[in-house]
């Protein structure tokens, strides 16, 4: 007589047990993915060096730091400073997190995907 493999009970917990082990280990590299982006931060320097920033894995501002050229430029080049440094950083954090996510999550990895693809959305925010 022939059974359909999950019908079989040592199949069905071989399966599972495969399947837990796919569970777990996805669990533990989704874990390590987000401490990982969790201690991300880029700082960048804008091109004439009045500005540094310091954003987080999302794009948000942890820390802006002026040189003491800002009291020779104008307030609008302090701020095209400011934007300028945070672009660059942008795109080095855009970066770093593809690299953690394939890291983790594995090159091409549909779930890997979906994540950088809210971090990009949060990072335009």
């Amino acid at each position: 007589m022939v059974t359909e493999p999950l019908l079989d009970p040592d199949s069905s917990r071989e399966y599972l047990r495969d399947w837990k082990g796919r569970v777990d280990r996805a669990a533990a590299a989704t874990q390590a993915m987000a401490e990982r982006l969790g201690d991300l931060r880029i700082s960048a320097v804008d091109g004439n060096e009045l500005a540094e920033v310091t954003i987080d894995s999302n794009g948000v501002l942890v820390d802006v730091r002026f040189t003491e050229r800002i009291h020779r430029v104008t307030p609008d080049a302090v701020s095209r400073a400011v934007l300028t440094a945070q672009g660059i950083a942008r795109r080095k954090v855009a970066e770093l997190s593809r690299q953690i996510i394939d890291e983790t999550m594995g090159p091409g990895s549909t779930a890997g995907r979906v994540i950088e693809q809210r971090l990009r959305g949060a990072a335009d925010e």
